[in-house]
Parts: structure tokens; C-alpha cells; sequence
């Protein structure tokens, strides 16, 4: 399968925006570690803006910046949202409650519980009605994302992929640890446009195979955290050349990806 890159959304320590990162990816300026910074959401009514949880702005944010560089229609764009375990938070804070005397959940608490509340808040702050897909896959979730993602565009419509993912609070923490905020998002087309800037092809293959490691300094954070798992292919873009990659996927396959830079004018 293949499919072209319009848009690129991020949002992870260090990493502020693609534009802004593009340089450090590329390997012409150093990372330096810092808090992740999603920006002011805006697009959501007051009220859904204050029950919104972290991961739901992530996810927005991320999204926004990408449909925005792509130039495209967040309403009628399919979308597919992947986090390998969605809001930590809100688990906590559920299972808080449940382990208390007093076991009245809070209605807000149990819908941003779901695994697609991302989506519901996508399309409430965006209009959205286009198909929506959620996923998880542990730690290859963002593998299973971009799989999925590039599946759709087969049909002939353009799709947007958007991983995220936050650390746990304790002690959750303890028995599943993801060490940083970290949100990424694709948009993709199945043909070039004016837009697109590279060629991806996918093949999902059998047998293990071991994934492409990031930059030294980069490393650490794609290990650590499942959507982060995406580094090796935004510094391949971010570069600008063409490159082969492979990610992982579940335990007995992987996914061979091939990046090609794509220029208006040149033939699909």
C-alpha cells in the first residue's frame, strides 16, 4: 500500500509543532529535553473545552496543526485515532472512587473513560462526519494506526492518522510506564497533491523483525513511549531522503516502510 504525506502534526518534549522541530529531527540542531506543550484549544464550546482531559487536547492539537499544513476538511476526512492505553487519568481516578466507600462515579469521569472519547471530542469541536476508527495495540499501537490508516486510503479518500499518548499516574505508573506526552498526526492521501510532500509505502510482512531505531538523542523517548514509536519515519521526512524503515508489530510481524520525497510535478 502507499499513500502521500500532506500534513504532519506534533507535539512531544522537546518538540513543539513540526515546523519547529523539523530541524532538530533532521539532525541540524540538538534536542533538548522539555516538557511537552500542546497549545490552547479553542476549537471546542467552553464547556467541553473544561471537561476535555489531556489526552483529548493532545489529540486535538496534534490533529488541528496536520488538517491545517494538509490544507484539507477536518468534516468530511475520515480519522483514525490510536493510543496504546488512552486516559490514564481518568482510570485513576474511576478506579479511585471504586475502591472508596463512596462509589458514585462522576457522568463525565465514565465518557472520557472510553477508549474513542477522542474521537467524540474530534468531532464535536470540528464538525467531523466522516467514518471514525479507534484502536490500541500496546506498545504498536501507533504501527496498528498507520497500517489501518493507509488501509483506508486504498478506498480512494484521503485519511488522517492520530497517535497520542500520556504517562500514567501512580501507581499505575508502576506496571505500565510511558514516560512522556506525546502526540502525532498524519494527514494522507491516496494520490499527489500540491500538498503532499512524500511517498510512503507499507508492506506488512511476517516474522519479527527489530525497529528502526531514532537518533541517539532521540532514542530514549522512542523506546519509552508508544506513540513515539513514530520518530524514525518524522526524521526520515524531516530529512528529506529517501529511506527504509521497519516497525514492529505485535510478535510475529512487522511493517517495511519505504519513504520517498514527493515534489509537485514529479509522477505518482
Amino acid at each position: 500500500m502507499h499513500a502521500y504525506i500532506e500534513g504532519i502534526g506534533l507535539c512531544g518534549p522537546g518538540l513543539d509543532a513540526w515546523a519547529q522541530s523539523t530541524a532538530i529531527l533532521a539532525g541540524h540542531a540538538a534536542y533538548t529535553q522539555a516538557p511537552a506543550k500542546p497549545p490552547a484549544l479553542t476549537l471546542l464550546p467552553t464547556a467541553e473545552r473544561r471537561r476535555a482531559p489531556q489526552t483529548v487536547k493532545l489529540a486535538l492539537a496534534v490533529g488541528t496543526e496536520a488538517f491545517t499544513a494538509a490544507g484539507r476538511d477536518p468534516v468530511t476526512t475520515p480519522t483514525v485515532f490510536a493510543s496504546s492505553g488512552g486516559d490514564g487519568d481518568t482510570i485513576h481516578d474511576i478506579l479511585s472512587v471504586l475502591a472508596s466507600a463512596q462509589r458514585e462515579l462522576s457522568p463525565t469521569r465514565f465518557h472520557n473513560s472510553v477508549h474513542n472519547a477522542a474521537a467524540g471530542y474530534w468531532s464535536i469541536a470540528t464538525g467531523a462526519t466522516a467514518a471514525s476508527t479507534s484502536l490500541c495495540a500496546h506498545d504498536d499501537s501507533f504501527a496498528a494506526g498507520l497500517l489501518e490508516a493507509l488501509a483506508q486510503t486504498t478506498t480512494g479518500q484521503a485519511v488522517a492518522l492520530i497517535a497520542y499518548d500520556v504517562p500514567y499516574p501512580g501507581p499505575l505508573f508502576a506496571v505500565r510506564p510511558v514516560s512522556a506526552t506525546f502526540g502525532v498526526a498524519l494527514v494522507l492521501s491516496p494520490t499527489p497533491t500540491q500538498a503532499s510532500f512524500a511517498r510512503l509505502d507499507l508492506a506488512l510482512q511476517p516474522g519479527p523483525a527489530p525497529s528502526t531505531q531514532a537518533a541517539p538523542a532521540l532514542e530514549e523517548l522512542r523506546h519509552t513511549t508508544p506513540a513515539a514509536r513514530c520518530l524514525p519515519l518524522l526524521e526520515a521526512l524531516a530529512k528529506g531522503v529517501a529511506t527504509t524503515l521497519s516497525l514492529s508489530y505485535l510478535t510475529d510481524m512487522h511493517l517495511h516502510l519505504t519513504v520517498t520525497p514527493h515534489f509537485q510535478g514529479q509522477p505518482a
